[in-house]
């Protein structure tokens, strides 16, 4: 089967041939023709054409050519379906949609940019989606830094910090000025306030004014405070570290001050949220 759209893709003119490839028909054909020529091209040629306007495979109201594709031919595949927000996001500039669709769009464009051969483009563009595919397939949830070799090491220091501190008695003293130290460092974005403000051509002060309104009515520290704690929350959920471990990891100095801001944050002990979260875990796998 035959298909033909308009030249120099950048987004859905390079999903979609990837799409009918995958899931419609693997002996696909596609053509890339000047935008006035598609219409009678397709008849000269017996093509299907898609993503221009007035033909059966184009955009409907908020949703591109890629979504028709997948409601057409019932597409049921999970990986699909987040590559769909993706792909919507990036061809429509809404890069609200998804966290990867701006950088979707920014690839695109670049392939675009360097590879002026519409045929070649879209060869590069089946690696880009198969890529992609196997991203939302198998590592959808998966951080950049989970399980990497950094938190690896992190870890090895910590359990050597531990087996040294295990040898003598902390003072007091040692323990409050740790607690000093971590308020200053979960304040630590305030520290380059000037340095941020510059670079963003805003003045300090306006920035530390509004930076509340459009980062969940936090200010910088909270804001820091909050994102270790969501840190820690999805080490709780993904790996088998201890407490102490997690609180090392996401940046405090010791699990009573990780305690506490997670306690001030979420509102519960994390001891016990860790405990609920793998009873309800256990509940499920026994169903």
């Amino acid at each position: 089967m035959k298909w033909i759209t308009r030249e120099k893709p950048k987004i859905d003119r390079l999903a979609c041939p990837w799409l009918i490839r995958k899931f419609v028909d693997a002996n696909a054909e596609f053509i890339y023709a000047p935008a006035s020529e598609v219409l009678q091209k397709a008849i000269e040629l017996n093509a299907t054409p898609f993503d221009i306007p007035g033909v059966e495979f184009t955009h409907y109201n908020d949703q591109c050519t890629f979504d028709y594709i997948i409601k057409k031919y019932q597409i049921k595949d999970a990986a699909v379906a987040i590559m769909a927000d993706i792909v919507r996001g990036a061809d429509t500039d809404r890069y609200d949609m998804a966290g990867e669709s701006a950088g979707l769009m920014a690839i695109s464009a670049g392939l675009s940019y360097n590879i002026p051969n519409d045929y070649q483009l879209l060869a590069q563009g089946f690696i880009i989606y198969d890529a992609l595919y196997s991203w939302a397939t198998h590592l959808y949830k998966q951080k950049h830094l989970q399980n990497s070799p950094f938190e690896h090491l992190l870890h090895e220091v910590y359990q050597k910090f531990l087996k040294e501190a295990g040898k003598k008695k902390i003072p007091v003293w040692v323990k409050e000025l740790k607690h000093m130290i971590q308020d200053q460092i979960d304040m630590q974005f305030t520290f380059d306030l000037k340095k941020i403000s510059d670079e963003l051509a805003l003045n300090p002060s306006y920035l530390s004014r509004e930076f509340p309104k459009y980062f969940d009515d936090l200010n910088f520290g909270e804001y820091i405070r909050k994102k270790r704690i969501e840190k820690a929350i999805n080490l709780m959920q993904e790996s088998d570290y201890s407490l102490t471990e997690i609180a090392y990891l996401t940046g405090f100095s010791d699990q009573s001050h990780f305690t506490r801001t997670f306690k001030l944050i979420t509102g519960k002990n994390p001891l016990s949220f860790k405990n609920s979260f793998q009873k309800s875990k256990a509940d499920t796998k026994s169903k």
